[in-house]
């Protein structure tokens, strides 16, 4: 039971700092996990800012576990594909064509298909039609997200990294069991971000049942020694299965409909320390760099926590 999403590949998701924040407030700075990873955005964002040292990352759907096996084991390979593949509607066509057989294609074959199309759908969703549409008559093309040069960087600055990511491929449940058993301290966090509870079966590749919603809040609330958090979309259902925890709700807008925002609910492990601000919302909290260094600033600019020390040389990349 895994989801999958879109693959952002852009600069930063938007919950991403906060997260950062409450790895600062917590003392954590050891082990970061994904159990949905999908584009992985706040993973490779806290490993490339020094909040984490390792991450796990984790997608039970072939697609996007191998793009993320690609980018890690046979990234000069995926880079010279991206490089010499054209952008263009019979191409794209013969991507969802691979799609079609992703359990019988090799990882880097699939690995590709699933980061072409990701870049040419509308919204990066994987099973949806092409920027511009077929005909390529819209005011947006389908090479419009698709600078090579840049994302060949990306993809090759993540692989330099390769020695603090896991990759996985397990059902969730089976991957909290994993880290339970490996974990020997509590300087770890666990994110969970599975599929939206409504219009799931629009945006995710793999999508849940009512029964699996309950087994997966069954299992994260029988977590004990490592702190969590969930994200999912606000609505009844999730709230009843979350009763009595910790939750903050907010607003998102979302980028398959830049008008329109989704009420989105985060659930919180009971031992764990969050913003100690009057009616804060997660998606106020920003990085900011000065000099050497980087810190977390809330809505009007005030540094809600110690300067981090980074590299300047070092360039960020999200994927």
């Amino acid at each position: 039971m895994s989801s999958t999403i879109q693959i952002t590949f852009e600069s930063l998701i938007p919950i991403s700092t906060f997260i950062a924040k409450i790895c600062v407030d917590n003392d954590i700075d050891g082990h970061y996990i994904e159990p949905y990873c999908g584009g992985a955005g706040v993973a490779l964002f806290l490993l490339f800012e020094g909040y984490v040292e390792r991450i796990t990352i984790n997608d039970k759907d072939r697609s996007i576990y191998a793009f993320w096996h690609s980018v890690l084991n046979n990234a000069n390979k995926l880079c010279k594909m991206i490089s010499d593949t054209e952008i263009s509607v019979d191409e794209w066509q013969k991507q969802m064509e691979v799609q079609k057989r992703k359990n019988k294609v090799d990882l880097l074959t699939l690995g590709f298909s699933t980061f072409y199309l990701n870049r040419t759908n509308r919204s990066g969703i994987i099973t949806a039609r092409p920027i511009g549409g077929i005909k390529q008559n819209g005011y947006f093309k389908m090479d419009c997200r698709f600078n090579k040069e840049e994302l060949i960087k990306r993809i090759k600055k993540i692989c330099k990294r390769k020695k603090n990511i896991r990759l996985y491929k397990k059902d969730a449940l089976k991957l909290i069991d994993k880290i339970e058993y490996e974990s020997l301290n509590s300087n770890s966090l666990f994110y969970f971000d599975p599929p939206y509870f409504l219009k799931g079966s629009s945006l995710y590749l793999n999508h849940y049942n009512p029964e699996d919603y309950e087994a997966v809040s069954n299992r994260i609330k029988e977590i004990k020694s490592i702190k969590w958090i969930v994200s999912y979309d606000n609505v009844a259902e999730i709230s009843n299965l979350y009763k009595g925890y910790l939750l903050k709700e907010y607003e998102l807008p979302h980028s398959s409909n830049k008008s329109k925002k989704g009420k989105e609910i985060l659930f919180f492990s009971p031992q764990i320390k969050r913003p100690n601000i009057q009616n804060w919302d997660p998606l106020k909290f920003k990085l900011r760099r000065r000099d050497n260094s980087n810190y977390i600033t809330y809505d009007t600019e005030k540094v809600v926590n110690g300067i981090r020390h980074i590299k300047v040389s070092e360039p960020k990349f999200y994927i």
